[in-house]
């Protein structure tokens, strides 16, 4: 059976474009096609700065959400990436078989690095090597397939190249993975800003749909999305952007086709009332199901624990193998 792997980022709560271009897929598809592996990846939330106690609530309101969509742990593996050490032990080969400049090539490190140089600071070491760890988190568990937006397609095809170069350097060791999308809805944007993509750790949150927001704050929140001029609803991305993004918004929820659902409007505000309301109701049962699995805590601990076994058992011997590859002594 082909193997998955994916995960989130604790860096801010869990979006509507999570949701849309990841989790429901993760839900209704990945997990019953293939041997699905999913994790909360909260290492990678130690790449800039943080409050270690967010970054601690984050980690565990994701892996409810994540419970509370749909994944199934008796179908899926869900765990922590941090309660897995073959995370981190694999990472270090990955550092040692990357080039500083492939790492310095990848556009989320050029774009952070940019803005933080802006504002007279200078980045975290790990924010450089991070692709290293997520092609660990990849190859660990020789995932053939690696669902994921267009924002981090770069770091798979880097993943594909490291597991090459390792296996011509000493031996097959790794499956080469490939990237993944769904076909609708694989890049919410944000509503006040279309060009952007709706971002869980972005400072304005007026465009942001979040999965545990009210209703009323869904319906505000849509009626006030940014749209364009001229009034005539068509999908173009890329001239009328702002109405593109609330047809693959409704698109997605509804199971549609953005430019059929385009005929039926004549307004944007009946283009946004459907699309707000729409979106309550794709989110209705996340929420509620969030809210007892929150009164039940105890659950969501008994699944973490008992993924991170299921995933320690899968990944230790590709990363036993890979250490003998390099020339590692084995534990006696």
């Amino acid at each position: 059976m082909t193997r998955i792997f994916s995960g989130i980022k604790p860096t801010g709560h869990l979006t509507l474009g999570n949701y849309l271009g990841a989790l429901r897929r993760w839900v209704q598809v990945d997990q019953h096609a293939a041997d699905a592996l999913f994790s909360v990846v909260d290492l990678h939330a130690l790449t800039v700065d943080h409050d270690p106690g967010r970054v601690r609530r984050l980690s565990r309101q994701a892996a409810t959400l994540m419970l509370a969509a749909g994944l199934d742990p008796q179908v899926c593996t869900l765990f922590v990436q941090s309660h897995v050490d073959e995370h981190t032990r694999l990472a270090y080969l990955m550092e040692c078989t990357a080039s500083d400049g492939e790492m310095r090539r990848m556009i989320q490190y050029k774009e952070k690095e940019a803005q933080e140089r802006a504002r007279g600071r200078s980045v975290r070491l790990s924010l450089l090597t991070y692709p290293a760890l997520m092609a660990a988190d990849i190859l660990a568990y020789q995932a053939d397939e690696v669902p994921v937006g267009e924002d981090q397609t770069q770091h798979v095809e880097l993943t594909r190249d490291l597991a090459v170069r390792f296996n011509q350097r000493y031996g097959h060791t790794f499956t080469v993975p490939r990237a993944t999308r769904p076909p609708v809805a694989a890049r919410v944007m944000d509503l006040q800003d279309p060009t952007s993509k709706m971002g869980k750790s972005h400072a304005a949150t007026a465009g942001i749909i979040y999965l545990l927001d009210e209703p009323e704050a869904i319906r505000r929140k849509v009626m006030r999305a940014v749209t364009d001029s001229g009034g005539e609803v068509a999908y173009d991305r890329e001239e009328r952007p702002g109405v593109a993004n609330l047809l693959d918004v409704l698109a997605a929820c509804t199971d549609g086709d953005p430019e059929r659902l385009a005929q039926d409007y004549d307004s944007y505000g009946a283009l946004k009332k459907d699309t707000a309301e729409a979106v309550v109701e794709v989110l209705r049962p996340v929420r509620e199901r969030h809210a007892e699995l929150c009164a039940r805590p105890q659950i969501v601990a008994d699944v973490l624990r008992e993924g991170a076994e299921r995933a320690r058992a899968l990944a230790r011997p590709t990363v036993d193998a890979a250490f003998a590859a390099v020339g590692l002594l084995g534990r006696e």
